[in-house]
């Protein structure tokens, strides 16, 4: 008997084709609003759930005794309790590897755009104030041979290392919790505490991943340590900058600028300051949001779910330990 799984997301036919192949596929657009009735009829024989942008909370986990594999189509996983998931024997898998180099790109789009204040100038040439050759109010910042602090070294952190000391000759320098023996080796990047990458860098861009650590990482007095030419870039999450903080430094120009693609809140609210302030660039979590990477990253997860239920090597599971607590 095929496995029962729950797809909650829409993914491209091959990959639903190749899931109804070898599971028994229910698709639903999401829990919320099912009665629970029917959520109990749904869920009491599932083992396999797939999809994004669910929270997977205890009155779900309860009603799915036979659950073993969560695959999410992201590499983030915060919308998943992993030690409650772990202590029910139950896999969390996601996509860390897919989406690195997509990723990087955007991140070096914010930093240029943000830089060279392109959404601003933009805006000016649609409402016609282009009339003559522009002047210094006009005028952005180089990229080129400027320093470029990562916060977090991980993939996308040194797939962002690269482009800037491969492509624009930028000094690398990150914080993180342990050393990176190839950026250090591949871009001669130098291993700062967060102070000194802040009071030296001219671009600090957010690669972290959110945690207890990490949360508000980034406020008021670490703000204040940055140059006042310097710009920040969040490619991570939004939580890890205090928005209140960052808007009163833009306000203030104790900062030069910002580029943001994740915020505290999703979506951003419509009166939220940062989208009128002329110096930040924002965008709407498009991180991996390409046509290629999201076909891959709905591969990956296929694949991972697959590979879970048929109790095959793992290579993208969060928590492998659950192996150890499943009945």
């Amino acid at each position: 008997m095929l496995p029962k799984i729950i797809l909650y997301d829409e993914i491209p036919a091959d990959l639903l084709e190749r899931l109804e192949q070898h599971t028994d596929v229910t698709v639903i657009d999401t829990f919320k609003g099912i009665p629970d009735t029917e959520l109990h009829a749904l869920l009491s024989a599932t083992e396999g759930m797939i999809g994004v942008g669910e929270t997977i909370g205890p009155k779900i986990l309860d009603l799915a005794p036979r659950l073993r594999v969560l695959s999410t189509i992201s590499v983030g996983y915060d919308y998943f309790d992993v030690p409650e998931l772990t202590g029910r024997g139950i896999q969390l898998m996601h996509t860390p590897n897919v989406l690195t180099d997509t990723t990087a790109d955007m991140i070096f789009m914010l930093m240029l755009c943000a830089a060279r204040r392109a959404t601003e100038v933009h805006e000016n040439v649609r409402q016609g104030k282009w009339r003559e050759a522009v002047g210094a109010e006009w005028f952005g910042s180089d990229v080129h041979g400027k320093k470029l602090g990562i916060l977090g070294m991980g993939r996308i952190g040194l797939a962002v290392a690269k482009r800037g000391y491969g492509g624009f000759n930028m000094e690398i320098l990150y914080y993180g919790r342990s050393v990176n023996e190839q950026a250090e080796k591949d871009f001669q990047a130098k291993r700062l505490p967060l102070d000194q990458l802040l009071a030296e860098a001219d671009f600090v861009c957010v690669t972290l991943p959110l945690t207890d650590s990490t949360k508000k990482l980034i406020s008021s007095r670490e703000l204040g340590l940055m140059k006042p030419t310097a710009f920040l870039i969040n490619g991570g999450r939004g939580p890890i900058i205090d928005e209140a903080a960052l808007i009163e430094a833009l306000q203030k120009r104790v900062i030069s600028g910002a580029g943001l693609d994740v915020y505290e809140k999703e979506p951003v609210p419509a009166d939220s300051p940062l989208l009128s302030l002329p110096n930040v660039v924002t965008l709407p979590h498009i991180g991996s949001a390409t046509h290629e990477t999201r076909y891959a990253m709905a591969k990956c997860a296929v694949d991972n779910l697959l590979a879970a239920l048929a109790s095959q090597s793992l290579v993208n599971c969060v928590n492998p330990e659950a192996l150890q607590h499943a009945s």
